[in-house]
């Protein structure tokens, strides 16, 4: 038995190594057929892996699990000597991927989080199982089904919530002020997980589209926000990408084409096995030219670097916030069995100006690559120019044309938030005050009340950090309130009219006006980015 399992572990690494060396999974990516030396190579590398797995599992001091060291050591390892983007999915983070991908899945509808070593709920989605079921933000997930979570991750609980649309699932949670442990039984539905994570007028005829993936629906998402706003009055939109870190080019693709001009380039790719592929706006903006303000961070990547790199290029928008993330490499996802895949890097993609954004990552931890996107100093060796002559730069990201560092949270701050003690306030808040509607603004009384609060908790704090603080707790008070009473949306709302980044995302539309108007005259007066 032990001789079969090891046999079948060893076909599937022959599988995934040739799917490295060879490109023989799926059709996006033409196979090439080997000469000898190839194949010799190939048989000298697998037969050197076979001989070390056998030493390790007939003579290690303990038993030697095949998931363990091949699924998760061997071919992961592999992968990172490649780039930090070429990855093996295993059964849980194929499934994620797909759900991510499809922009639904299939639970409960809630957010969670880790409070005390325990799953508690940060907010249920308005509509929602959960939220039909009356879990309320705090509650802590104690069992599922009967069984005790103890010693489960947030992402195990969340497995164990989520199941077949239609499925029954039993919840028991402890609930603060209530002595006994409260048991839910809630019906399972398919849980819509929407790109657009707001869009709104923020001020009369100006939009707001705040923006946190690219999924199979969001050009249609986009298409209906801009409908909702009549994007024929619109006199400017912001378009905010700080917290999207990527996802399906064809959708990047399809939302450059609603801002760009028709046959505009919007992006092209080249790996070392196909020749270089070229998309351009099929349907275009139809004349609606209104200025654009598009947000970016660090955090703004892969196909978010795509539109912002495209309306930049074509002097569609002015780029406004920090560096984005810099990742310039085109991953092809390869099924290696009906759970598992490969995500394998097969090309580079390129701005239209040709700029790479790719940032290097040699002799880069993997750690400080993801971890620490803000230490990069990007690079001004490759220089690119817009359509209206101005200058970009490849190699490290989409540089902004105007920058705006988002402030960090202090110590302070983190603190209060670590702590969950906005929730918990919220939660007092909703159990003690009538009339908490959309007008609810907090008030010196309400604050008063919050720093009783904290002396009750035993929250240490000193008068400076109260007084300097005032704005950023009534702010975090009145956003933990609205997402309970309202959901994640309102909570949205209500930062973004508080944010300080897109305030000047207001003050700059003028400036995004004109370059929309006379790129060459905007180039003049902005020839250096800062």
């Amino acid at each position: 038995m032990a001789n079969k399992k090891r046999g079948l572990w060893i076909s599937f690494l022959t599988v995934a190594l040739c799917a490295l060396l060879g490109g023989v999974f799926g059709n996006q990516v033409e196979a090439l057929s080997p000469d000898r030396g190839d194949d010799d190579l190939q048989e000298t590398l697998l037969n050197t892996f076979t001989k070390v797995y056998n030493a390790v599992e007939k003579n290690y001091s303990d038993p030697v699990d095949p998931d363990r060291t091949i699924l998760q050591g061997a071919i992961p390892n592999m992968l990172r000597t490649l780039d930090p983007h070429s990855q093996f999915f295993d059964a849980r983070t194929f499934a994620k991927l797909r759900e991510d991908q499809r922009g639904k899945y299939q639970g409960l509808g809630m957010t969670i989080g880790s409070r005390d070593g325990r799953t508690m709920v940060i907010a249920p989605f308005p509509g929602s199982p959960a939220s039909r079921a009356s879990l309320r933000p705090g509650d802590l997930i104690m069992e599922i089904d009967g069984k005790s979570t103890d010693g489960l991750t947030d992402i195990e609980v969340a497995d164990r919530l989520k199941g077949p649309k239609g499925s029954v699932v039993r919840v028991g949670v402890a609930r603060k002020g209530t002595p006994e442990q409260l048991e839910f039984t809630i019906t399972r539905a398919e849980i819509p997980h929407y790109s657009v994570k707001l869009a709104r007028e923020i001020q009369p005829h100006i939009g707001f589209i705040e923006l946190g993936s690219f999924t199979e629906t969001t050009a249609r998402e986009i298409r209906r926000a801009l409908k909702q706003f009549d994007e024929d009055s619109l006199e400017g939109l912001i378009f905010d990408l700080r917290r999207n870190n990527g996802g399906l080019l064809n959708q990047a693709v399809e939302v450059s084409d609603l801002f760009l001009r028709k046959n505009q380039l919007i992006v092209y790719h080249q790996g070392r096995n196909s020749s270089a592929i070229r998309y351009h706006a099929t349907k275009g903006n139809g004349g609606r030219e209104y200025p654009m303000v598009v947000l970016v961070s660090c955090m703004t990547a892969s196909a978010a670097e795509i539109v912002a790199g495209a309306l930049q290029d074509h002097d569609r928008a002015l780029i406004v916030g920090e560096s984005s993330f810099g990742k310039g490499l085109v991953q092809t996802v390869y099924p290696l069995s009906d759970v598992t895949g490969l995500a394998l890097t097969t090309a580079r993609y390129y701005t239209p100006s040709g700029r790479l954004i790719q940032r290097d990552y040699s002799n880069v931890s993997l750690y400080d690559y993801f971890g620490h996107c803000r230490n990069f100093t990007p690079p001004r060796d490759e220089v690119k120019f817009t359509d209206g002559g101005r200058r970009v730069y490849g190699g490290g990201g989409v540089n902004p044309d105007l920058k705006f560092d988002e402030p960090e949270p202090n110590k302070f701050q983190m603190r209060l938030l670590f702590r969950h003690l906005f929730l918990d306030f919220g939660e007092r808040l909703r159990a003690t005050h009538e009339n908490l509607g959309r007008d609810f603004e907090v008030t010196d009384s309400i604050l008063e009340e919050f720093r009783e609060f904290l002396v009750s908790e035993e929250f240490p704090f000193t008068s400076e950090d109260w007084e300097k603080e005032q704005d950023f707790l009534k702010v975090r008070i009145k956003r933990q309130l609205f997402s309970s009473l309202y959901g994640p949306a309102e909570d949205e709302f209500v930062k973004i009219q508080n944010d300080p980044m897109v305030q000047r995302a207001l003050e700059l539309l003028p400036e995004a006006k004109q370059l929309t108007a006379d790129p060459q005259k905007f180039a003049a007066r902005w020839s250096e980015s800062p």
